[in-house]
């Protein structure tokens, strides 16, 4: 039973600001068409994992059906059983869920459609629509002819019906081996549309299928199972991808001939309509399951979930938010022309979410010791400092921060001789500990090869918090974090996968391995980080102030990742980085 939703009151104004999609569906709600229902579909095929490129397609499929009152179906797309396993049917529900969206009862698969497309193509047949094709896979290939030339007709092309009906039915007994024999559609060998010279609808596959098991050794292809699945499920506005466009021909052919030869779907409603838009390409990244997979068969990533993946697992585990992608989103719009969005603008997206929920806490990544020698040199003596958790969120509080006699402060922040403008710490200077104290830098100490070890200071007792009471300025501020009390942790810190910033570049190459960035991983083991991260759970995000954004990761054991340092212990904190805190893209739009 379908229920007719009720029509979102969209004022005439704010139907002006919409994009095309939505205008269509404005006016199509306003003209009471499809008798003012809105149904949407997300169709994934479960051969793989959903990366960013779905993520805009989802968010529009059930963002429009939200809107407008309708409902969006989740729909899998199983109809190749030789690719499609039950994790990744389990993977794209989460992800899906993750980004915030719910299908609710409306969960389909094309699979519950098997019997009904069967018994659509024996009408097909039936009514001479369709054919059985004894003619191998490169047989059909080389006959559809070119971009320039026509096709050439099968010589089965005109076979009797009653003898093509058996064969079809004894292509489904499992009579005939893979390839053997296919079922096309009898459109137009000659169409400048090469999808419609008799397009194949159905081919032999001896494999078990994730649902339905051995019951079937012939699968629709896509072109057959979409559009009549869309109409079963009384879709009214089928939105698709451009790389479709060609394909939606084809689409309304197989439609309109079931209803020319007096097919009925399951529910009794006008048919639905395909509706195409660009695609996102982003900067740096590639956004093909083909070469996504081959990344993990290569060994080249550690996994599906890598955090340097464009898939959304990936992102997840790298620490992106919902709410970040979500945006992004909504901020490269829905068009009908493709272009090339850069990945900055989804970092700083990133970026401007975290900066709102995230709470500080500090980290060094390649710590260099710090002895404060006016400091009593007593074990049991720790200063309790104040340090905000999140400046952006008032509800966020402040908890302590231990203060000792020896500290790790970053290897960067020191210079013996340091040029006019570096305004850290160096012998003689005073900067400013974040939450702590004013420190005067008086010695250092070396090893055998020259490289400073350790850094002999004194502090300012009357400058707990910051600030001096005498008016004195400083003007570097750095981050610490107790020698005692710290954590030991394990940093990953990752660049782009790929060195071109257009992703064409890399799908044109002959070979995309010579585009692949060799650093995209660095990890960094010895990191230490401040003790209220103790408690810190998997996913949890924080801004390790001066550094970025991190994430902690699932992944503790040591050589997970290629590029991983080894020997780390089991149970040591592991933290991706998200993202660091410039934002190049913002500076940019600012400019502009």
């Amino acid at each position: 039973m379908t229920t007719t939703p009720t029509k979102p009151d969209v004022p005439e104004s704010s139907a002006q600001s919409l994009d095309f999609i939505r205008q269509k569906v404005h006016d199509d709600t306003r003209s009471g068409r499809f008798e003012g229902r809105v149904v949407t579909r997300f169709p994934p095929e479960p051969n793989g994992f959903l990366h960013i490129g779905h993520a805009k397609a989802f968010c529009l499929n059930f963002g429009v059906a939200e809107e407008f009152g309708g409902h969006c179906t989740l729909r899998f797309d199983d109809t190749n059983p030789i690719r499609e396993e039950q994790k990744f049917i389990d993977a794209i529900q989460e992800d899906v869920r993750w980004l915030g969206w719910d299908w609710g009862e409306h969960l389909r698969f094309a699979s519950d459609y098997f019997d009904q497309l069967y018994d659509w193509a024996v009408m097909l047949i039936t009514a001479g629509k369709a054919y059985v094709d004894d003619q191998s896979v490169d047989q059909v290939r080389e006959s559809r002819g070119t971009l320039t030339a026509p096709g050439v007709d099968s010589p089965f092309r005109d076979r009797p019906v009653d003898e093509a009906l058996d064969l079809f039915a004894r292509m489904k007994a499992g009579e005939f081996a893979d390839g053997q024999r296919v079922l096309r559609a009898k459109i137009d060998m000659a169409s400048p549309n090469i999808n419609l010279r008799d397009p194949v609808l159905y081919r032999i596959l001896h494999a078990a299928h994730p649902r339905t098991g051995t019951n079937w050794c012939i699968y629709p292809m896509y072109d057959w199972a979409h559009g009549q699945s869309d109409w079963i499920e009384g879709v009214t506005h089928s939105l698709c991808d451009t790389s479709f466009e060609i394909h939606r021909p084809l689409y309304d052919w197989c439609l309109n001939t079931l209803v020319e030869i007096g097919a009925e779907p399951l529910l009794k409603v006008r048919r639905s309509e395909q509706t195409e838009f660009a695609r996102v390409n982003i900067t740096h990244t590639v956004l093909s399951k083909r070469y996504l997979r081959e990344l993990v068969e290569s060994d080249n990533v550690s996994s599906w979930d890598d955090p340097r993946m464009p898939t959304l697992c990936g992102m997840r585990r790298r620490g992106y938010t919902p709410e970040a992608i979500r945006e992004f989103c909504t901020r490269i719009g829905i068009a009908k022309r493709e272009n090339l969005v850069e990945i900055e603008l989804l970092e700083h997206c990133l970026r401007e979410h975290l900066n709102k929920v995230a709470p500080r806490a500090m980290a060094v990544l390649d710590p260099i010791r710090v002895i404060i020698d006016n400091y009593p040199d007593d074990p049991d003596h720790v200063d309790e400092l104040d340090a905000v958790n999140n400046p952006e969120d008032e509800a966020a509080g402040t908890r302590k921060t231990p203060f000792a006699r020896e500290l790790y402060i970053e290897r960067d922040d020191f210079m013996i001789d340091p040029p006019r403008k570096f305004f850290r710490l160096a012998p003689g200077r005073e900067v400013r500990l974040r939450y702590a104290y004013f420190i005067t830098c008086n010695d250092y100490e070396t090893d055998d090869a020259g490289n400073v070890t350790a850094l002999h200071c004194t502090y300012d007792p009357a400058t707990r918090g910051g600030t001096a009471p005498d008016g004195r300025k400083v003007k570097g501020t750095i981050h610490w974090v107790s020698a005692v009390h710290a954590l030991d942790a394990r940093v990953r810190l990752f660049e782009h996968l790929f060195t071109p910033e257009d992703p064409a570049d890399i799908l044109a190459s002959d070979d995309w391995h010579e585009h692949f960035n060799p650093e995209s991983l660095t990890e960094r083991a010895g990191c230490k980080v401040e003790p209220s991260l103790a408690g810190a759970a998997v996913g949890d995000r924080f801004q390790f102030e001066r550094l970025g954004y991190f994430c902690v990761d699932s992944d503790t054991v040591s050589g997970a990742v290629p590029g991983a340092v080894p020997g780390a212990a089991a149970d040591m904190l592991v933290f991706n980085r998200t993202v660091t805190l410039k934002d190049s893209w913002s500076k940019v739009k600012k400019k502009s």
